[in-house]
């Protein structure tokens, strides 16, 4: 079976491809993420996830067989990329943008071998109750916004923010399973692996 790298520097993608039990490698890979002038979410989204899977490829070009996985998850407010924030000003405003209020979360996922490369977008749609001052200063407290897109992990504390989704939880956490999961399969990757 063909070595399948993970081009994601994120321990919750990891985690995830272990749960459904595929076994891979993992490095970060250093790309731009800027969003670029008039781009929309979806296609900077794509862009990214692309541009990571290829500078996932170039790594481990010396390896025929190998299969390498990108993703890249944004979250969106009324069309805008909410990205990690730079301070607790900026996770405070985001946060209260969010509060009682839907929001979407895109994730892409590119597969790669060869000259083969398969890409798709799974959107979710994230419903937060409304949140008062002193808890989201307090969820800033806790250190976890810090690092996150849209400035909260659904996996984490901030799971009490969150009424209901319409769409894939794994993918709002990093990576759709099941979408992943198919693209896999067709590059000779399966699930359920023993380890």
């Amino acid at each position: 079976m063909a070595s399948l790298y993970l081009a994601s520097a994120s321990p919750r993608r990891s985690v995830l491809l272990s749960q459904i039990g595929v076994v891979h490698r993992q490095f970060a890979c250093d790309v731009d993420e800027q969003v670029l002038p008039g781009e929309s979410a979806e296609a900077y989204v794509e862009r990214v996830t692309l541009a990571k899977v290829a500078a996932g490829q170039q790594r481990v070009a010396a390896e025929a067989a190998a299969v390498v996985l990108a993703a890249d998850t944004v979250v969106v407010l009324d069309g805008r990329v909410l990205g990690k924030p730079v301070d607790q000003q900026q996770a405070t405003d985001v946060l209260r943008s969010l509060s009682g209020r839907e929001h979407q979360v895109l994730t892409a996922v590119a597969v790669a071998s060869g000259e083969r490369c398969e890409l798709l977008r799974v959107d979710t749609t994230v419903f937060f109750r409304s949140l008062s001052e002193a808890e989201i200063a307090a969820y800033w407290a806790t250190g976890e916004p810090a690092d996150k897109a849209g400035s909260y992990g659904i996996q984490g504390l901030a799971a009490v923010f969150v009424q209901r989704i319409e769409g894939s939880y794994s993918a709002v956490v990093g990576l759709p399973l099941l979408e992943t999961a198919g693209l896999l399969a067709d590059f000779g990757i399966a699930s359920w692996q023993p380890l």
